[in-house]
């Protein structure tokens, strides 16, 4: 699998990169398998880390930690192991834990921030402003709810099936339709009370 910038991962320099620090140089079975997941399944995790966390760097940290467990649990997954489901749940769970710590997440919101000023039209800073702060309490909102819906949105949203979603959090398919429904309407009432609690 050719992975490219454009795909939304990573340059394959920095995947080779990424790969020798996770693992050993090794004509190993078990590192060879982990090497296929790994080409296999990293544009998909880094591309949703990256949708949901806002920011490439912290994307690439977070989805380096993903690959690293599933290295050090299941370095050669037995064929009814759900890779992909178990992938998407641990990323998920990760970067949740990374919007909710205060820190990162004032470090990346500034960074941001800063970043759009500089590329803006001159009229277009308040806009901007506006912008990031829709973003930062979204992410708000999505770390003060319950970890299962918070997962629930953040797969739906990046672009993974209800029958994946259904897979990575065992549960039953028809069951992601009214779930998802019911963690829409948590998300409005969360976003709807940072808005009004907003100076």
């Amino acid at each position: 699998m050719k992975l490219n910038q454009s795909e939304g991962s990573l340059p394959l320099m920095k995947i080779r990169k990424a790969k020798t620090e996770t693992l050993e140089t090794s004509d190993h079975p078990e590192q060879q398998v982990f090497e296929r997941c790994f080409e296999q399944y990293w544009a998909m995790v880094y591309r949703m880390l990256a949708r949901m966390l806002g920011d490439p760097d912290e994307a690439e940290d977070v989805a380096l930690e993903t690959f690293q467990r599933l290295y050090q649990r299941h370095p050669n997954p037995e064929p009814e192991f759900n890779t992909g489901g178990w992938l998407v749940r641990v990323a998920t769970n990760l970067g949740l834990h990374s919007i909710r710590s205060f820190k990162r997440r004032q470090g990346y919101e500034l960074a941001a921030g800063k970043m759009n000023l500089e590329q803006a039209v001159e009229d277009r800073p308040a806009e901007i402003h506006e912008a990031a702060e829709e973003r930062r309490m979204a992410r708000t909102a999505l770390a003060q709810m319950n970890p299962r819906q918070s997962q629930l949105l953040v797969m739906r949203y990046s672009g993974i099936t209800y029958k994946d979603i259904a897979s990575a959090l065992n549960l039953s398919p028809t069951s992601i339709g009214p779930l998802l429904l019911r963690a829409e309407r948590e998300f409005e009432k969360q976003y709807r009370t940072l808005v009004q609690e907003k100076p």
